[in-house]
């Protein structure tokens, strides 16, 4: 197990704007850094005047019911959407403080990975702070799902975390079967993972749209393929480029570290999926934090 160490924050403000995917309004994202303990905390800084409090933590504790995202409501009524590639960078990067002031429910879709916003973070630079990060040690299984869909947490295989992703939607599927391990750190992340964009098949796209949403969104700005290989056997995306051969199972891990970020602190195990999504991944986040509450490490001062 790898030793512990500093907490880390920004070094200064970075921003990143961008439009919702699936409202389509502008949103503006603010990083700013924040005190040693404070941890990772949205506030929308459009309600300031209309909340007493429009601070959303960013915990397990706070998740709400939604499809395809996750979704935060704070104690004092603020929402914030599509938080997974903002928490995941963070958590990703290293990041154990920050304020994210956004000016919107929705986070910026940009193109559908996490890339922009590791781009800012690295402008901004980061800032080690005096005091020890903890970490939630994983001592023992803990699963959720079924058995064609799940998730499971494991003790760890080495230092850190480790992500070990199965996709797999059936032989007629255009998305073809994909694994993949990954030992997250920030090299991992930042190279391997966080270019990875969003997917959906044509028929997930033509039912959201047909709501009324997302109708503004290109086919630059995330992947869509077709529901089944066609006659020529083309798995590419439409109006698209693979940036990896196996890109949708590393947006699937970005999407893991994201919501596991819920747990408030860095997870140390290895975590095996199968063709989860963000509703399996905030249920195993739930059960982690109910099951180990012996097993954290403390901040304390450095």
């Amino acid at each position: 197990m790898s030793p512990p160490r500093l907490q880390r924050t920004l070094a200064r403000p970075a921003r990143v704007v961008g439009r919702g995917y699936w409202t389509g309004s502008e949103v503006t994202v603010e990083f700013r850094p924040a005190p040693a303990g404070s941890g990772v905390t949205f506030v929308r800084d459009d309600l300031v005047k209309k909340l007493d409090d429009p601070r959303v933590p960013v915990s397990v504790a706070f998740r709400q019911p939604a499809s395809r995202r996750t979704v935060l409501r704070g104690p004092g009524g603020a929402e914030v959407a599509m938080i997974e590639h903002v928490v995941a960078t963070l958590a990703g990067l290293g990041i154990d403080n920050c304020e994210v002031g956004v000016n919107a429910t929705e986070m910026p879709g940009c193109d559908g990975s996490a890339a922009p916003f590791v781009e800012a973070i690295d402008a901004a630079g980061v800032a080690e702070q005096q005091a020890i990060s903890d970490a939630l040690v994983i001592n023992r299984p803990v699963r959720c799902g079924d058995r064609d869909t799940w998730i499971e947490a494991r003790p760890p295989m080495g230092p850190g975390l480790t992500i070990e992703y199965r996709l797999d939607y059936g032989p007629e599927s255009s998305i073809g079967r994909q694994w993949l391990v990954v030992q997250v750190d920030e090299y991992s992340f930042r190279f391997e993972i966080a270019p990875a964009r969003t997917f959906l098949l044509e028929s997930e796209a033509a039912a959201i749209r047909s709501q009324g949403l997302a109708s503004h969104v290109a086919a630059t700005e995330l992947l869509v393929f077709r529901d089944e290989v066609d006659a020529d056997g083309d798995c590419q995306p439409i109006g698209n480029t693979l940036r990896y051969a196996d890109e949708c199972v590393r947006h699937k891990i970005l999407d893991v570290i994201g919501d596991l970020a819920l747990a408030g602190r860095p997870i140390i195990g290895h975590i095996v999926a199968c063709c989860s999504g963000h509703q399996l991944n905030g249920d195993l986040v739930e059960a982690l934090v109910a099951t180990h509450p012996d097993r954290l490490r403390r901040r304390r001062s450095a």
